[in-house]
């Protein structure tokens, strides 16, 4: 049975933090549309969310490869008691600007937050890196039920400003995840990280392995993104009950996380090329299923193929970055790799929306189709590299 204290402290710690993220994505377009000078700047603070993620993976890298974790843990513990701080404030005071601020904040939490699977990588032995890579993010699905459960719970408690409860007491709970990184023991000192480099990046980033790896870990989480953001809204325009909407979006958490308790056994067995591919099916089953009808059924298992697929190629692409660099170069590679990722995510979230308004939810789905065939294309000549290599010879 794999058992390890730090794995499961950064299990617990996802949890939590990836609670924050889920109050964020179910609460930050209605309190745009309550702040906003205008409508079309709703999602706005959303959008703002990934690009703190994108422009924060580079400096988390940094401050790891130079600190050491622990920092890096606690600077992001600390963005997350700035954001809930931040947009209580702004509700109090009806902010948009300052809400759209705090929303900066908690992209920069959120991206730290995910440098967590890495980070269970250097608890434990190598043959165990993706089970404790699975494993912390399954964490996610206790995220996925208490984040919503939190919005609901506190939302109406200060019944002049709602909402500003609710980010009170994410601020509250980033302080318990910082509480909980604490005990956190790598099998490797990671202060140790800041002396030795490593292979000059130039170098890292001419392997083909990596650049696929990168690749299916933009076309996973950017595609996933894409069609998240724009599913509520999309089943809102069709007429569909906000409660139903909400049951899809719940569906699709649990879909995106739930499958981590057995993924990294599945990627142990079967290699990390076969479960990317697996879930490049899977999101392509979900456009396919999306374009389909406009049905609540069809949103729904188009959202939870939609999880499953990004669980599959995400975890795959992410473990696969592993295999790629050394424990010195980890955190700087790691950092690019969540630079390129997240860089690319705000790309979908900031055209989602005006794509859906304009051309409507089959031309949505549809456009998740071809990134999805160019990174099986890839995938399939990565494997089919040493083949061809061994027959020359």
């Amino acid at each position: 049975m794999f058992s390890n204290s730090s794995v499961t402290r950064l299990a617990i710690a996802q949890a939590l933090s990836g609670a924050n993220s889920t109050v964020v994505y179910a609460t930050g377009a209605i309190i745009g549309n309550m702040l906003s000078p205008r409508p079309e700047l709703a999602t706005l603070p959303i959008s703002l969310f990934v690009v703190g993620m994108a422009l924060s993976t580079l400096p988390a890298g940094l401050l790891a490869r130079r600190f050491g974790r622990p920092v890096a843990f606690l600077a992001g513990s600390a963005c997350g008691v700035l954001v809930g701080l931040l947009a209580a404030v702004a509700l109090a005071a009806h902010s948009f600007t300052l809400y759209c601020i705090s929303m900066l904040f908690g992209g920069a939490y959120a991206a730290v937050v995910l440098t967590f699977r890495f980070a269970a990588a250097e608890c434990v032995s190598p043959q165990d890196k993706p089970r404790a890579l699975s494993l912390v993010l399954a964490g996610g699905v206790a995220a996925g039920v208490l984040g919503p459960q939190l919005v609901s719970a506190t939302m109406n408690l200060w019944p002049p400003h709602a909402y500003a409860v609710t980010y009170l007491a994410s601020a509250a709970i980033a302080v318990l995840s910082g509480l909980v990184l604490r005990g956190i023991r790598f099998q490797a000192a990671p202060t140790g990280l800041r002396n030795t480099g490593g292979r000059p990046i130039r170098e890292i980033l001419k392997q083909p392995r990596l650049l696929v790896a990168m690749l299916c870990g933009v076309v996973s989480y950017m595609m996933m993104n894409f069609m998240m953001t724009s599913a509520p809204l999309a089943m809102e325009l069709c007429g569909i009950p906000r409660l139903d909407s909400n049951v899809g979006i719940e569906m699709h958490v649990i879909a995106m996380y739930a499958p981590s308790f057995f993924t990294g056994r599945l990627i142990a067995r079967f290699g990390e090329s076969a479960i990317i591919l697996a879930g490049l099916v899977l999101t392509a089953l979900a456009a396919l299923t999306g374009m389909n009808g406009l049905s609540v059924s069809h949103f729904w298992v188009a959202l939870v193929l939609l999880g499953l697929g990004w669980n599959f190629a995400f975890l795959g692409a992410s473990a696969m970055v592993l295999t790629c660099h050394t424990t010195e170069e980890g955190p700087r590679v790691q950092s690019i790799n969540d630079f390129v990722v997240f860089g690319a995510m705000v790309v979908g979230s900031f055209v989602s929306g005006g794509l859906l308004t304009t051309f409507g939810w089959g031309t949505v789905t549809s456009l998740i189709l071809p990134p999805v065939a160019v990174s099986t294309v890839a995938l399939l000549w990565l494997q089919w590299r040493p083949a061809a290599a061994s027959r020359q010879h």
